[in-house]
């Protein structure tokens, strides 16, 4: 599988500002080749992004999803809603869904179930805060958001599934500062690969499963990651915001 490495643009730019931007990638990003780029702009933003993307290197992914088709449930968007607009991929789990919105490891479940019956790619994220690493639960942590999001999940052959290890307290928003070792990653992600070959057969975790980082990526902290076993990619947020800066991360990983 080639690497894949996804920007998320959480809650910014308004749609023109969106539509500019994934038109300066697509210039920037035309001769990038063997590399899966997918961009997740807000849910006002898909239309004007996919309109820029169409029939380019780049693909659509959206930064939320619902598990039902249709309903009395405000403010949230389906898998068909989201396949009108092109979308590919979907991020399910993140951090700022746990954290803000309260969402459960059985609600993302449901969420990764409906991605895979609907046909498209969900992106489920995972990782430990702060408090969770001091006390020495990190690992639990992992294994239990593994456990509980993919449970009664039976991959097929057919379906492709990203898992992003994004450790919270690594992450620039939430104040800390601080930068996870290259050593610490990788440690995290031989948990990881482990986990998901208790879960399902080593074929279908080798060649369906891409393991990302996601913890305040930018282009140094690309570089010192890229070379590190089973890392598959990356999942950007603010870095992402800048064109440039995200072509430097694309091309540290190989």
């Amino acid at each position: 599988m080639n690497p894949l490495i996804i920007a998320n643009w959480k809650m910014n730019l308004r749609p023109n500002q969106a539509a500019d931007l994934a038109l300066d990638m697509k210039k920037i990003l035309k001769k990038e080749v063997n590399k899966d780029i997918v961009i997740c702009p807000s849910f006002t933003a898909l239309d004007s992004v996919s309109n820029v993307i169409k029939k380019t290197n780049i693909s659509l992914g959206a930064q939320n999803v619902f598990w039902k088709d249709s309903g009395a449930f405000t403010g949230e968007e389906s898998i068909k809603n989201l396949k009108e607009f092109g979308c590919e991929y979907v991020i399910v789990g993140h951090s700022d869904r746990r954290r803000y919105f309260y969402e459960t490891n059985e609600m993302i479940n449901k969420k990764i179930s409906a991605c895979l019956d609907g046909g498209m790619t969900p992106v489920l994220c995972i990782g430990e805060n702060m408090e969770e690493r001091r006390e020495g639960k990190a690992e639990h942590v992992l294994w239990s958001q593994l456990t509980e999001c993919l449970k009664n999940i039976d991959l097929m052959p057919s379906e492709q599934i990203v898992i992003a290890y994004e450790p919270v307290w690594a992450i620039s928003t939430s104040g800390t500062g601080q930068v996870m070792e290259v050593s610490d990653v990788q440690r995290s992600f031989n948990l990881v690969y482990q986990n998901l070959i208790d879960l399902w057969p080593l074929t279908i975790v080798n060649n369906n499963v891409r393991i990302l980082y996601g913890g305040s990526v930018d282009g140094q902290i690309s570089a010192e990651l890229s070379n590190i076993d089973k890392i598959k990619g990356f999942l950007v947020g603010g870095a992402s915001l800048d064109s440039q800066e995200f072509a430097k991360i694309i091309k540290n990983i190989q």
